[in-house]
Order: structure tokens, then C-alpha cells, then sequence
């Protein structure tokens, strides 16, 4: 079948064509060729970092116990190991054509228009494979996949561009990696992990790895980098907004407690997304980091865009009932002791029959664990929750949720609803929904179908045509220029945008 024949039946590029801006993909997924891949790193580093990446890809994709993999486990074994069920058939592989183009990048750049995007950010398979090779070979083994990526998409860098994976174990190897990434290689988008997991160091120093591996392995928790960390990453965050670099991650929740069945990998799926990235970004607004780098852009992808609703609502209504002034409301030495003995003489009846009531042992009583459950009330500090969010006013709260994340929300996801209703979010705002159409993963089985699938929604009402706009233009446009001013400088979509702006200023100046 011809390239011309191939885009007439596109039911994507169809609606392309009706629309009179660009669309921008801000998640499709690419494999690699193992040959040239591995060939690479071997000439990069030699062939120890491609051992340490086999190792790695094969701690990322299988949950082993006792040196077995889930397929050779029975049963019985994997009930009394609780060996998490692993994803399994990820990939598009019926659609030859489809598993053709995720790895081979000419014939992605030429099916791009079948695809109905005019921009896609890429994110290759193998991106993030480093973070689990051994700390003495990470690095290296990070910035061979980083560049070997840069230099297979740099003739197409005018419609595709790939993400740089940055390890986050440590700010320093981070920031390394970033300035490696940027300024070396020309790349300008990160993908980090929203967390990292490590050792609880009262049960390691007791119990160190290297002599029991089987209680490290569950003796850990997992650092989300802007609340609690034994790090500072502050001069990260500092130095992604200096280089002028949107974040993204795909950080999942699978085998985390609710999500490790040991025979289900679509209980453990589900929501996954979601929960992972929302620990991430709870951990940035809590902490303080969307305060003091109100630039930062972060990008959570494949989770869908509702729960940024939903925890935006919450925040709010936390916030108004929860915060210093609202707090005394809950405050046990505020409560009238004579009051309440009062009340308790007059209508205790039998409840209270053969109790001695002596007001303050009432009180204590009354109040349960309020009083008990702690040796002390908490003071000063303590008692701020949103202090370090900075959070004065619901203003506040917006500012550092709304306009500091964005939500990648899949073709066919029809919460993204929940994203778009100003009635119901506080403030009357739409949560930063970007289409993100997952090429490449099981979810797409025909890379010609996402953009016509979400052009579904409007059909279906869902959502509405100006909310379609925003979700695969315009909220991505913000995402990456507000980051980056330049970041489509020289690419494919330049002048498009450029003369949406144009028009979009001439309609102000006739408002005016």
C-alpha cells in the first residue's frame, strides 16, 4: 500500500485536516533495534554496560523470587514468595507495520501525517532502563542511551524529538546529566522517575543487603524527591528551570500494597499511573517546590487527567477546613470542660449511670484518642501542613497545582471530563489535560486511530471543541514554551504557531 493510499484511509489525518492548528503528540512510545542498540553502548562504554543493561531491563520487566521469574514459579511457589504478576504482551505485534515504525525512525517521521500529529515527543522504551543498573555503571550507562537516542532522531528533530532520561538518585548525578543532555546533546525534554526507593536505614543497618538481599528487597521506601528526602533537590529543580526543560515521567504504582495480586496484571494496572505520579506531585506541591520554582513544568503521562481534578478539589477542601485558623476548631484544650459536664449531667441518663464524672477524667473520655493516641499535641510547626506550599488562599493552591502540572490524558479516556469542568473545579479553572496518545504500548493497537478517537469525545459530548483545542494544542503549546520560549524554534510547527499568535493578538487589539 502506497504512503497516499495509507493517509486517505488515516480516520486521524481525516480530522487533521478539518482542524486549523497543529496537533502536538506529547507520548509516543519507540523501541529499539537490540542489534544497533546494544552495539552502541558496547562501543560507547564497552561490553560491561551492556551487561549491566540486559540487568537492568530484566529487574525493570520481571518480579523474580528466589532467582525465578513468575513463569517458573508454580503456583504454590508464587503464593509463598507473593510473586507480583509482571506486565506481559506490552507490545503491538499483530499490526507488522505499526511494530515496524515504533522502531525504525524514517518510517515513523513518514507516517506522522497518518498519524494526525505535526509534533510528537518520544519516548523510547529503553529510556529509563539505566535506573536500575548498578550505581558505579548508571551513569555511564544512562548517557550512552541518552546519546545514542539524540543521534538516530537528529535529522528528524523538525517534527520528533526524544526525551533524555535523567537518573534521580542523587541531585548531583541529575543535574550532570541534565546539562550532559542539553547542551551536549541538543535534547530538551527530561523524563525522570517520580521516585526512588531505598533502603529504611534502621532495618539496613541491622540487617545490611549484601547479607540479606531478601529483606532489603521489602525493607525500603520510596523517596518522591519534594517532601521528606534525605536530599536536597533544590539545586536540581534550580538547574531544570535555568536550562529551560519541561519534566515528564511515567511513574507507576504496580506492586505497590492494593496493586500486587500474584495472578493479575490488569488489578494491578488500572489507575496505576495515577497513583504513582500523584504521590509524585503531592510531594512537589507539599514540600514546597511549585513555590519556589513557580516555573517548573512538570508533565505526568498515561495516568489520565482527572485525578489532577481530584486532587485539586481536595487540596481546596482540605485547605479551607484544615488550615491554622481552621485548625482550632479540632483543638482539644479548646473545648469547655463545664460546658460539656454540664451537658453530660443533664442527658447522660443511663449511658453515664455509675460513673464517677469528674470533669477532667470526662473530658479526657470524651475526647478518646484525640487526647491518648499521642505523648504530646502537637506544636508550632507541626501543626502547618501547607506551610511549606506556601498556601495562604485558594489562589494559592491553584497557582501551585493548576498552573505548575499538566496531565497527559490518552485518545480514548473519557474521564478527561473531569479535567475540563470549570463548574466543578474550585475557581472555575480547567485542569492542563495533554494529549498523549501512548503510540506504541498494547493500549493502541492502530497508530491511525488516537486523534480521531479523542475528536470522539466532541462527537459524544464529553468534552467540547474549544477543550479538544486546548487538549491537543494549546495545553501542550503551554506546557513546553512555558518552559522553553524557544523550544519549536526551527521545528515543522514553527510558523504555524507562530501565526496563531498573530491572529490571537490582533483579536485582542480589536477587543480593545
Amino acid at each position: 500500500m502506497t504512503e497516499y493510499s495509507r493517509l486517505k484511509t488515516s480516520p486521524s489525518a481525516a480530522i487533521r485536516a478539518t482542524l486549523d492548528y497543529p496537533v502536538i503528540d506529547t507520548d509516543v512510545h519507540t523501541n529499539d533495534f537490540t542489534p544497533a542498540f546494544e552495539d552502541y553502548i558496547a562501543n560507547y562504554g564497552g561490553a560491561k554496560l551492556v551487561d549491566e543493561l540486559r540487568k537492568a531491563e530484566s529487574s525493570r520487566l520481571n518480579s523474580k523470587s528466589g532467582g525465578k521469574d513468575w513463569y517458573q514459579q508454580t503456583p504454590e511457589e508464587r503464593q509463598y514468595n507473593r510473586t507480583i504478576r509482571s506486565p506481559w504482551w506490552a507490545r503491538v505485534t499483530r499490526n507488522t507495520l505499526d511494530l515496524a515504525t515504533y522502531t525504525l525512525p524514517e518510517l515513523l517521521y513518514e507516517r506522522q501525517a497518518e498519524q494526525g500529529s505535526d509534533y510528537s515527543v518520544l519516548f523510547p522504551n529503553n529510556v529509563l532502563a539505566p535506573a536500575g543498573a548498578s550505581p558505579e555503571n548508571r551513569q555511564a550507562l544512562q548517557r550512552a542511551v541518552n546519546h545514542y537516542h539524540a543521534d538516530i532522531y537528529r535529522k528528524y528533530s523538525d517534527r520528533l524529538t526524544p526525551v533524555a532520561g535523567i537518573p534521580m538518585s542523587n541531585p548531583q548525578e541529575a543535574i550532570e546529566e541534565l546539562e550532559f543532555a542539553v547542551k551536549t546533546l541538543g535534547l530538551k525534554v527530561a523524563n525522570i522517575p517520580g521516585g526512588v526507593k531505598r533502603p529504611i536505614k534502621a532495618i539496613a543497618d541491622k540487617y545490611p543487603a549484601d547479607q540479606f538481599p531478601e529483606i532489603a528487597k521489602y525493607a525500603s521506601y520510596i523517596d518522591f524527591y519534594g517532601l521528606d528526602s534525605e536530599y536536597d533537590y533544590d539545586p536540581f529543580w534550580a538547574k531544570v528551570v535555568e536550562l529551560g526543560v519541561p519534566v515528564t515521567t511515567h511513574y507507576g504504582s504496580q506492586g505497590w500494597t492494593g496493586r500486587s495480586s500474584i495472578s493479575n496484571y490488569m488489578n494491578n494496572h488500572i489507575g496505576h499511573f495515577a497513583d504513582g505520579s500523584q504521590a509524585f506531585a503531592k510531594a512537589l506541591f507539599f514540600g514546597g517546590v511549585t513555590k519556589r520554582f513557580p516555573q517548573l513544568r512538570v508533565g505526568m503521562l498515561e495516568g489520565g487527567a482527572d485525578w489532577g481534578a481530584h486532587v485539586y478539589i481536595h487540596l481546596v477542601d482540605r485547605f479551607s477546613k484544615r488550615n491554622l485558623k481552621g485548625l482550632q476548631n479540632y483543638n482539644p484544650a479548646l473545648t469547655n470542660s463545664d460546658e460539656l459536664f454540664e451537658l453530660f449531667e443533664r442527658f447522660g441518663g443511663e449511658i453515664t449511670q455509675g460513673y464517677s464524672l469528674d470533669k477532667d477524667e470526662l473530658t479526657k473520655s470524651v475526647l478518646g484518642s484525640s487526647f491518648s493516641r499521642h505523648s504530646r499535641q502537637p506544636v508550632g510547626s507541626e501543626l502547618e501542613d501547607f506551610a511549606a506550599a506556601g498556601i495562604e488562599k485558594i489562589e494559592d493552591i491553584r497557582d501551585r497545582w493548576v498552573n505548575s502540572f499538566f496531565f497527559g490524558s490518552e485518545s480514548d479516556d473519557r474521564t478527561i471530563a473531569a479535567a475540563f469542568n470549570n463548574k466543578a473545579n474550585p475557581l472555575g479553572v480547567k485542569i492542563n489535560a495533554i494529549y498523549s496518545s501512548d503510540v506504541g504500548h498494547w493500549d493502541v493497537p492502530d497508530l491511525t486511530a488516537p486523534l480521531a478517537e479523542s475528536w470522539d469525545l466532541v462527537k459524544e459530548g464529553v468534552i467540547s471543541e474549544a477543550d479538544f483545542k486546548s487538549y491537543v494544542f494549546a495545553n501542550p503549546y503551554k506546557f513546553y514554551t512555558e518552559a522553553n520560549p524557544d523550544f519549536f524554534k526551527g521545528t515543522a510547527i514553527e510558523s504555524k504557531v507562530s501565526n496563531i499568535e498573530s491572529q490571537q493578538a490582533d483579536k485582542s487589539l480589536v477587543v480593545r
